[in-house]
């Protein structure tokens, strides 16, 4: 076998044409976005209730929303921020590419079936199922747009700084881009346009993600021994734990965050309204685990490559959170073409996840604020879709904004932190609230309320925004993600305030809950 060290002198990478003008991208692009343009058009003509708006109508299949839930979790953090992160801080990006798949094995056996028969639009369905609608939704709009705000900072940083690396506009500018094109899908096309979207780009990034990897291997006899090796020697080090996650509380908090976050998830969630039943419910979990598994094994083929063939230095000097080291990867490995057509589906990725976050915070505002607060139920099919569509409009300026706000920082981390403010405003009052009779309704709004604002707190008060970004020299929180203290947090306000509480009427419904979980409805 040839010495790694063969493969060293490949890291020198022209970065002249990146940043400017390139029509093969512009190529890809345009067909991309007409495409998907089209299916907009297409499904605008079939929304025309909140069902179709919010669910599809419930006529997905179990393989269809299979593809679409692992095109709406595999985000410009997984393709764009792991590769990065694997290549600018080796194995610890691992812990990312692990705790993003972990999470799936507890939606499958304890969320999937029992939140497809007991909501209609909203995770915030299931909670206040037998509960008291008012306060249980206000808090758990809350959360959801706590979540989705964070989760909206990462697609939109790895949107602008791509389209700068390709077209060479300003980065804020390329943020508005991907803003107004996402809220054409959202708006016209509802939950029927976001689905074909979401299953197009799933192709097309598993297809994309795979031919990468396969040209990586190409370059180390097909053995990712000889690839670990290279990166070895070019940066000793790199195989250890350590670069990224140093504390290992920090990532048993990040491990937590990432695992139980996936289940709380709303635009997660909210997908499993789309097929028909229950059984389809955990059909589409087992298609989205396959592929999404295949795709976190290879983010870390990738990332590895970008460290040994484009090299750390390079990738930095597109962007400090090293998110465009697999477009640089591609563009190294196959030229204007290949760089075009991975940025294409980059941009396939983004424009979806965005598009399926924006949809999951309106039916938050809409559905479980407008229509069940203040309307109490009584709004028409006509008002909710214009709640809706405002509502939409309202969350895309909001991305516009965070994406301005945030430039610079890694993508995969800041889905992390999504991720914790999940796992601790929705996941303990959801799990809670479904196998708990004792479970009321002041227990769930202070779980949710207590996980949300600790989370936040703990967020701001952390090294990242204390030290790296306000440039303190010291922060108050030591660890960088808040799972490990937020998530018992909520679990526990919720036990203790339900033993405190008694709510006679939270515990007689609890056995139609039980009934439905298992059971299901013919409604």
């Amino acid at each position: 076998m040839n010495s790694f060290w063969h493969y060293l002198p490949l890291a020198i990478v022209d970065l002249s044409s990146l940043g400017h003008f390139n029509p093969l991208a512009i190529a890809f692009f345009v067909v991309f976005v007409g495409s998907s343009l089209g299916i907009t058009y297409w499904a605008a003509q079939l929304t025309k209730s909140t069902s179709h708006f919010y669910t599809a109508g419930g006529n997905i299949t179990g393989f269809q929303n299979g593809l679409a839930l692992a095109g709406d979790f595999m985000s410009a953090a997984s393709f764009l921020g792991i590769a990065g992160l694997v290549a600018l801080n080796g194995f610890d990006g691992l812990i990312y590419s692990i705790g993003f798949l972990v999470g799936w094995p507890i939606v499958m056996f304890l969320v999937a079936e029992p939140l497809r028969n007991l909501g209609k639009y909203t995770f915030a369905d299931v909670v206040a199922y037998r509960l008291r609608q008012t306060p249980v939704r206000i808090a758990a709009a809350i959360g959801t747009l706590a979540v989705i705000s964070f989760y909206l900072i990462a697609q939109m940083v790895g949107a602008g700084e791509l389209i700068k690396l390709l077209f060479g506009f300003d980065y804020e500018l390329a943020v508005v881009i991907v803003g107004c094109v996402m809220m054409a899908y959202v708006i016209f096309g509802g939950m029927i346009a976001t689905t074909w979207v979401q299953i197009i780009k799933a192709i097309l990034l598993l297809g994309g993600t795979i031919l990468l990897a396969v040209l990586v291997l190409a370059q180390f006899g097909f053995n990712p021994i000889a690839l670990f090796a290279a990166a070895e020697a070019k940066y000793p080090g790199v195989l250890a734990p350590g670069k990224q996650v140093s504390d290992p509380l920090d990532a048993i908090s990040l491990g937590m965050s990432l695992m139980f976050g996936t289940a709380g998830l709303p635009h997660i969630l909210m997908r499993f309204y789309t097929v028909p039943n229950a059984k389809a419910a955990r059909v589409s979990v087992t298609y989205a685990t396959a592929f999404i598994g295949v795709f976190y094994l290879l983010t870390f083929i990738l990332g590895f490559g970008a460290m040994v063939l484009v090299g750390q230095d390079t990738i930095k000097k597109i962007g400090t959170g090293g998110n465009m080291a697999a477009p640089i990867l591609a563009d190294f490995l196959g030229g204007n073409a290949f760089l075009g057509f991975i940025a294409a589906v980059s941009f396939a990725t983004i424009l979806a996840v965005v598009a399926g976050l924006t949809l999951s915070g309106a039916a938050a505002l809409s559905h479980d604020l407008w229509v069940n607060v203040v309307r109490s139920g009584h709004a028409n099919e006509t008002e909710q879709l214009r709640v809706a569509r405002f509502a939409t409009m309202l969350l895309g300026a909001l991305a516009m904004l965070l994406g301005i706000l945030f430039k610079g920082q890694n993508v995969a981390y800041m889905v992390g932190l999504a991720f914790a403010i999940a796992a601790s405003a929705n996941f303990p009052a959801l799990l809670l609230s479904m196998l708990w009779r004792r479970f009321t309704t002041n227990a769930a709004v202070a779980s949710m309320l207590v996980g949300t604002v600790s989370s936040l707190v703990l967020i701001y008060f952390s090294p990242t925004i204390q030290v790296t970004i306000l440039k303190h020299a010291s922060a108050a929180f030591p660890l960088k993600n808040p799972g490990l203290v937020s998530i018992p947090l909520a679990f526990l306000v919720g036990i203790v305030v339900s033993l405190l509480d008694n709510e006679q009427q939270a515990q007689e419904k609890f056995s139609e809950v039980e009934n439905r979980i298992h059971i299901g409805t013919n409604n």
